[in-house]
């Protein structure tokens, strides 16, 4: 299902690093993110939600040039 927004996201299983571009071309990378929870916010029906519940305020990121 689309994201209103989320645009596109990634993960580096060695790093634990999920990187996640937003609609407004915003790029940010979430530090040590563990598999489950991957797992979990890939499969999501709503990755905004799932976005702001469980990964927004509960890891350390870093801003990375808009695409």
């Amino acid at each position: 299902m689309p994201s209103s927004v989320i645009d596109h996201f990634s993960y580096d299983t060695k790093t634990k690093a999920l990187k996640i571009t937003f609609l407004t071309g915003m790029v940010y990378e979430y530090k040590n993110v563990p598999q489950k929870i991957f797992d979990m916010f890939r499969v999501s029906g709503s990755k905004g939600r799932y976005f702001n519940d469980q990964i927004k305020g509960s890891y350390k990121f870093k801003k990375l040039k808009a695409e």
